[in-house]
């Protein structure tokens, strides 16, 4: 019995002693990542604007900062939509070009045709809403990849854009009140907060409730996570998708009334970054490309970095293609760590 019992302790201490060896301090911090994907944009941030500030005091000017967030609101709007979709594992190119669609259709229906103001955002969202549910049908009825699906409506939207708008600008002076609304400002501690920065915020809002407390949200979760798993609990995955592409349609339109407000004006070569700046925001603030994993804010944070980081290295001389150079690699960087993190138990 002693032999044995002996046995047993010292055929059990090496199997502790493994199992202890395999937790090290590295596999605690990405356990601690993948329960928390908005932890890490969160430190990255608040290094990028202490970095930055340490480097050109014009940077944390309560006027910069204005500008910082004034960018931010289209962005960080845009990135909103692409969080939905995205975490359907799913991806869309096309939404730079439907926003962009939309503001041309509400800037033109009220400057050349004198459409009311209400009217004319009306029809600018019911636009948005038609490219989301295009997207939404090919991708359920068709069974087609998003990626090809968006590659091949992006071209057909700009197509749409430049065929309505004839290549040209509309200024905010032929516009009613109501679509440049969204470019006002008020004061809130020295640093001018516009309307459209206080709208995203709101969409925020709403949305991440949407997604953490609605039956909607967890489904789309689920439907990222495992699309065949979540068809045997039940759930209408075609569904669940369709409405996720119209939703993004929707808050599209909204980037689009931001985004006249923000330009005071509504033009065919307007966000020629956004498809590369949301997906960038997105994936720098967690949300994983393989669908089922990631937070709203955490989006938003990511949405901050990019708007940091152009200003920063705008306020630093460094030419705007080393700008776009370093949200690659942002993007590559973020990509990595997705990967690194998924591999937590």
């Amino acid at each position: 019995m002693t032999g044995s019992s002996a046995a047993t302790e010292s055929g059990a201490q090496p199997l502790a002693a493994d199992y202890l060896g395999r937790t090290t301090p590295l596999d605690h911090l990405r356990m601690v990542l993948h329960r928390h994907p908005a932890l890490s944009p969160g430190v990255v941030l608040v290094a990028a604007v202490v970095l930055f500030g340490s480097l050109n005091s014009r940077f944390l000017d309560p006027n910069n900062l204005s500008l910082i967030t004034q960018q931010v609101a289209i962005i960080g709007t845009i990135a909103v939509a692409q969080t939905l979709i995205i975490l359907t594992a799913g991806i869309d190119l096309s939404v730079g070009a439907a926003m962009v669609l939309s503001s041309i259709t509400m800037a033109k229906l009220a400057a050349d045709s004198g459409v009311p103001g209400p009217a004319a955002l009306l029809a600018g969202g019911l636009v948005g809403v038609a490219t989301g549910a295009l997207n939404g049908l090919l991708v359920t009825r068709l069974m087609l990849p998003p990626f090809i699906v968006t590659l091949g409506t992006l071209n057909v939207f700009v197509a749409l854009t430049l065929l309505y708008s004839g290549g040209s600008t509309v200024i905010g002076a032929s516009l009613p009140h109501l679509l440049t609304w969204t470019g006002e400002a008020v004061s809130v501690m020295s640093v001018r907060i516009t309307v459209g920065v206080m709208i995203m915020l709101c969409l925020y809002v709403a949305v991440a409730y949407a997604l953490r407390g609605t039956a909607w949200g967890r489904h789309v979760y689920a439907t990222g996570n495992d699309k065949e798993a979540a068809r045997l609990c039940g759930i209408r995955v075609d569904r669940v998708l369709f409405s996720v592409y119209v939703t993004a349609g929707a808050v599209l339109a909204l980037a689009a009334w931001l985004q006249i407000g923000r330009s005071n004006a509504a033009g065919p070569n307007a966000a020629l970054d956004a498809n590369l700046d949301s997906i960038t925001a997105v994936v720098i603030g967690g949300t994983s490309l393989f669908g089922g994993r990631g937070t709203l804010w955490g989006s938003l944070l990511g949405a901050l970095i990019v708007g940091v980081f152009r200003n920063g290295l705008s306020l630093a001389g460094v030419d705007v293609l080393y700008q776009t150079l370093a949200v690659g690699v942002l993007i590559i960087a973020a990509v990595s760590a997705d990967q690194w993190i998924r591999q937590a138990h």
